[in-house]
């Protein structure tokens, strides 16, 4: 082979020599010595400070040679743009071969290769956010070799250990985790439909006093209304006839009995006697069964004064959510004149879109919250509709509360919060160390005595926990708690995106 055809592979070799040695001096200050500037006529170290190019990138310049690094983010993400000059002159972007070894504060040593694209060589990745990092170029051009290097910092704060104590920051480190995201549904309080009670008088009369009315807690037995009704005032002069009856029979037996143990009467009128006794206790037992069935006790004292008097008292202990009965009406006595609710436990009715049916199942745990105010308990799944709603296409989920204390009414609206499923993520930060900077979500890495700002990209959260899906690593420390005070050292600090 001819020396023509050895030279690009000699300088590929000679270039890969001279960014590993960058690669591994970079923990080193970007200042370099001057006692280690080579004096090799095909390898200089630059030290100057770059200056603003044309296009408003740094430009470093090794005598008639020159390049010039910008960061372009319109419209694409950030990325390496490095134009070529010989003595001010634009050159073609092969006329030089050139890498990049980027280093940032808790992370490993990034290098950049480099393609032509139009008038300029492009990095081969993007330029990660924020653009604080230790830069160091190597460009050989005509079998020249030159490096330079600077550093800029963006997002970045001092901040000494004895400071975070006295603002109140907690160290965290960033790791594993469980996630548990939380389904929230809208619901509304309703009452429960297996302890409403409908009341009916069970026996025609006419009103002469209305005493429960819609709103109104009542006890179980409390008086509701009162009837005046014949029927109740048969039934009972049946029973008092009876009552008499028994009365009178039971002296007979009394006295056929004792004139047939003296051999004074017939045997004949004894058992006689004894029948219409028992006759008479069955229908004494019949009327009063018949006035129990009505809730009404034949012996009362109101029933001595006023046999056609009929009190509708309550079956339960609730409240009263309709009423239909006034004074002076006639009632059927299959009439519902209440509707009384036991408000002790309550449902929610919880919507449940068709994507969630599968993460809503029968025995789970339910958060219920009050949206109008701080009310909060927790209930139980005990039922799913098995139909979608024609209209809303929703299912529903009834979740039981205990109200004892009557802190929920129906007609609240709440949230539903419940555990869709147990996520294990490979890096997770705490929620309330997230922050905004720009539009970015973004926590404060801790790097020695320094913060520096890492914008991440999130995933899954359960309110107390998030994942990161980019942007921190497992086992970095970052600032939790209040977090917003080192925000607020590094607006002090006017910090800048700088490129």
């Amino acid at each position: 082979m001819n020396k023509t055809r050895w030279m690009p592979i000699l300088i590929v070799i000679a270039i890969g020599i001279v960014v590993g040695g960058l690669i591994l001096t970079l923990d080193k200050p970007s200042a370099v010595p001057e006692e280690m500037a080579s004096t090799n006529t095909h390898e200089k170290l630059a030290v100057n400070q770059p200056s603003v190019g044309p296009r408003g990138g740094k430009l470093f310049t090794d005598s008639d040679f020159s390049v010039e690094l910008t960061i372009f983010e319109k419209g694409v993400p950030p990325q390496f743009r490095v134009y070529l000059y010989e003595k001010g002159k634009l050159l073609p972007p092969t006329a030089a071969n050139v890498a990049i070894t980027l280093s940032r504060l808790g992370a490993p040593a990034q290098l950049f290769k480099f393609i032509p694209e139009a008038d300029y060589l492009l990095g081969d990745q993007i330029v990660e956010e924020p653009h604080s990092f230790d830069v160091a170029i190597a460009a050989e051009s005509n079998g020249k070799i030159m490096r330079w290097s600077y550093s800029q910092i963006e997002g970045r704060v001092e901040m000494p250990t004895d400071m975070l104590k006295s603002i109140g920051v907690e160290i965290l480190t960033a790791g594993p985790a469980i996630i548990k995201p939380k389904l929230k549904l809208p619901g509304e309080v309703i009452f429960n439909e297996h302890t409403i009670v409908r009341v009916v008088p069970r026996v025609a009369g006419l009103v002469t006093s209305v005493q429960g009315h819609h709103g109104q807690h009542v006890k179980k037995g409390e008086v509701l209304a009162i009837i005046e009704s014949p029927m109740l005032a048969d039934l009972r002069s049946q029973y008092y006839v009876a009552k008499k009856r028994l009365g009178l029979t039971r002296a007979t037996y009394e006295r056929e009995k004792q004139l047939w143990e003296e051999k004074i009467s017939a045997k004949q009128d004894f058992l006689l006697a004894q029948e219409l006794w028992n006759e008479a206790e069955i229908a004494l037992e019949l009327a009063a069964t018949k006035l129990s069935a009505l809730g009404v006790q034949p012996e009362s004292n109101h029933s001595k004064t006023n046999i056609a008097r009929y009190e509708i008292r309550s079956p339960i202990s609730g409240i009263i959510i309709a009423k239909a009965i006034a004074l002076g009406e006639a009632l059927k006595e299959d009439r519902e004149i209440y509707t009384i609710a036991d408000v002790s436990t309550v449902w929610t009715a919880i919507t449940v879109y068709p994507k969630d049916l599968n993460v809503v199942k029968e025995g789970q745990k339910v958060a219920v919250k009050a949206t109008a105010y701080e009310v909060e308990s927790e209930g139980t799944v005990t039922y799913i509709s098995t139909l979608i709603g024609g209209q809303t296409r929703t299912a529903t989920a009834r979740v039981e509360l205990d109200n004892q204390e009557g802190k929920w009414r129906p007609g609240m609206f709440v949230t539903a919060e419940l555990v869709a499923e147990e996520i294990q993520v490979p890096v997770a930060v705490s929620m309330a160390a997230i922050q905004t900077l720009r539009d970015w979500s973004v926590v404060f890495g801790r790097y020695d005595h320094y913060f520096e700002v890492r914008p991440l990209e999130l995933g899954r959260n359960d309110g107390e926990m998030v994942e990161v899906l980019k942007g921190l690593s497992s086992g970095e420390q970052y600032a939790g708690g209040n977090s917003f005070a080192i925000k607020a050292e590094l607006g002090k600090a006017g910090a800048s995106h700088d490129h």
